[in-house]
């Protein structure tokens, strides 16, 4: 079943974190995601205010999304925002 990744992010040390975002793009797509948006304009309709920049990618299935999160690579380029370059909240929802 067709999984989406979303994430929330607030960068807080934007060099580091586009490190981090540099490598993890090239990493999603190597397991078969594909990007619906990576940023972009979005209107906060209720809720905090605290993230200002979401990511949506869509996979063919969970495990497969699971498995590019716990990949060797994807733990390495998320080491680049994992040192306090970005405060980052993701989720993974199978779609109905």
């Amino acid at each position: 079943m067709v999984t989406y990744w979303i994430a929330r992010a607030k960068i807080i040390n934007n060099e580091s974190y586009q490190k981090y975002a540099s490598k993890a793009g090239d990493i999603v797509e190597s397991y078969g995601g594909r990007f619906l948006t990576r940023g972009g304009d979005y209107s906060i309709m209720e809720g905090t205010d605290h993230f200002s920049r979401f990511i949506i990618a869509e996979f063919p299935d969970k495990q497969t999304a699971i498995n590019c999160f716990e990949s060797e690579e994807y733990k390495n380029a998320a080491s680049n925002r994992r040192n306090g370059s970005g405060d980052v909240d993701i989720v993974f929802v199978e779609s109905n």
